[in-house]
Parts: C-alpha cells; sequence; structure tokens
C-alpha cells in the first residue's frame, strides 16, 4: 500500500469516526518510521478534536437550552441547528479537500515517476 493510499486511510478513518482515528493514528505514530504518515496522523488528531470541541461545546447550548419551557419551538433552539449543520458541512468539507490534496500530490508524484 503507498503511502498516499495510508494518508488517505488515516484522514478517512479520522472523518468516520473519533475511536476509529484513535486506534489507526494511534498504531501509524507507534508502529511506523514515515514522518509524513505521522505529520498526516497529528493534522488528523488536530482537526477532529477542533470538530469534536464545537460539537461538544453546542450540544452543552442544547443541553441547556432543554431545561427550559418552549425551547424546542424558540428561536434559540433555531440557531443551534443551524450552527450544528454549519459545522458537520464545515468538516465534511475539510476532510474532502484533504483527501483531495492527498490525491492529486499523489498521481503527480507518480507521473513525475514516470
Amino acid at each position: 500500500m503507498s503511502n498516499m493510499w495510508k494518508k488517505i486511510f488515516i484522514l478517512l478513518s479520522g472523518y468516520v469516526n473519533f475511536i476509529a482515528f484513535a486506534v489507526v493514528g494511534g498504531l501509524v505514530c507507534y508502529k511506523t518510521e514515515d514522518e509524513e504518515l505521522k505529520k498526516t496522523a497529528k493534522l488528523t488528531l488536530i482537526i477532529s478534536l477542533i470538530f469534536f470541541g464545537l460539537l461538544a461545546i453546542f450540544a452543552i447550548y442544547n443541553y441547556i437550552g432543554g431545561m427550559f419551557n418552549g425551547y424546542i419551538s424558540s428561536t434559540a433552539y433555531d440557531v443551534y441547528v443551524i450552527i450544528n449543520n454549519i459545522i458537520l458541512i464545515a468538516e465534511i468539507v475539510v476532510y474532502a479537500v484533504l483527501i483531495i490534496m492527498e490525491l492529486v500530490k499523489g498521481l503527480s508524484k507518480k507521473e513525475e515517476n514516470k
């Protein structure tokens, strides 16, 4: 398996599930000597933690709002839904851009080697 596909697998595991990334990223950091793979694992960890933190903050906001009557029909709940959806879309976009960048880099390296 080439480094390009390993990096894409690390990024995909970071997007799919934080626990899956913990296993894959941990193995990469522990077992491999390749600095590029370690750099990708660290970048994925940082991105995953940022999105996890943002979603956690807004989950707390939602739970606190849920303690009040009429929260579900309020503007505060609508704001929560909109911001939560923006965060989820941003997560998809960030991981998609990183994966596309890795694909382009990997394919351009293959063309240079030919």
